[in-house]
């Protein structure tokens, strides 16, 4: 009850702060806002109740896949939304997202206490940075252990035979998962080597599933799945959720990340635009980044809140790899570049 007593206080204090204009004053204070929101979004219902009490607006999250899907689906209804606020995007659909005008502009007051760098992203704040982290490759400490293979250390190690059908990842066209680590090897490739690189990893047997679920939760061998493949794209955070979740819990996290090949990625959140309750939608917008419920997400999402001062558990100070050189690939870059670059991909890997 102390975390949500927290989030009461912060959430109280960001509502009343919300940039509210004549919008909050003419709009009639609805009965609920839904959230849109990615399929692992397993935050609480009753992580929202603080917000229900400072403003008498209770909160409706519907899922609606993997991120690529869900912003798939908010793209075809641009204007007329299935919901008020999307919670998801990240810095790889991002251009995608605000090509096809799916959100509307807003300033939260909140942004000061935000990492600078995720605000960049959107300097017209179209949409508010929540959380960041890294896509990496993820392996199976006991698998490895018992098969007398040292782990991979680099992306290039996994086109060796001794990595042959031990790899699944998420695919680029319907995973932002997927994308971010598509992204990564064109990082380390570079722009003409990225190709060749992949036709390396089919030859080697890699599986491609659509989503981070399907690869973590049904495939991976070191998840509660207990799938085939000892080597996985998921995040440098997962670990923690391995220890966490463990009957009985382990000293240590029975999954290890290699750093070499993380990604960074940030989420965010953003009205969606056509909303009939903008005002109110800011209003969440604020409660999403005050301090109380950016506390809440690493044991939650298991990602890095981007609220400067939220602090983080213990857990996430000893099991996770936050990697302080991951690879990256501009904005613009995967604005002008990545419809071609997932094509290709495709026409490589999958057909």
């Amino acid at each position: 009850m102390k975390q949500f007593s927290m989030v009461v206080a912060s959430a109280t204090l960001a509502i009343s702060a919300c940039s509210s204009g004549s919008t909050a004053a003419t709009e009639t204070k609805p009965a609920s806002l839904t959230l849109v929101a990615y399929d692992s979004f397993n935050v609480k219902p009753e992580a929202f109740d603080a917000f229900t009490t400072a403003t008498g607006i209770a909160v409706k999250v519907v899922t609606a896949g993997d991120a690529g899907a869900m912003l798939t689906k908010a793209a075809l209804t641009a204007g007329n939304p299935e919901g008020d606020v999307m919670w998801g995007v990240d810095n790889t659909l991002l251009a995608r997202a605000l090509q096809a005008k799916v959100f509307s502009q807003y300033t939260s007051a909140q942004l000061p206490t935000l990492n600078a760098s995720a605000v960049d992203f959107a300097p017209k704040h179209e949409v508010t940075p929540v959380d960041e982290g890294d896509v990496c490759i993820n392996f199976d400490k006991a698998w490895f252990a018992t098969n007398k293979l040292d782990p991979p250390s680099t992306l290039a190690d996994l086109t060796k035979p001794a990595y042959k059908d031990l790899l699944v990842v998420e695919n680029p066209a319907t995973s932002s998962t997927g994308l971010a680590f598509l992204l990564a090897t064109i990082a380390r490739s570079g722009e003409n080597g990225w190709q060749q690189y992949w036709k390396d990893l089919r030859t080697n047997g890699v599986k491609v599933v659509d989503s981070w679920d399907q690869a973590y939760s049904e495939a991976f061998s070191g998840s509660a799945g207990k799938g085939p493949r000892p080597l996985v794209v998921s995040y440098g955070s997962s670990p923690p959720a391995e220890v966490i979740f463990a009957e009985p819990r382990p000293d240590t996290a029975p999954t290890g990340v290699m750093a070499s090949s993380c990604f960074h990625q940030v989420e965010f959140a953003g009205v969606l635009r056509g909303t009939k309750h903008p005002a109110a939608a800011g209003q969440l917008i604020d409660y999403l980044v005050s301090k109380g419920f950016q506390e809440t997400l690493p044991l939650t999402l298991f990602v890095y809140p981007s609220r400067v001062d939220a602090a983080l558990p213990r857990e996430f100070i000893d099991y996770t790899v936050r990697p302080t050189d991951s690879l990256t690939v501009t904005p613009a870059e995967i604005e002008s570049k990545s419809k071609a670059w997932i094509s290709t991909w495709t026409d490589i890997v999958v057909r």
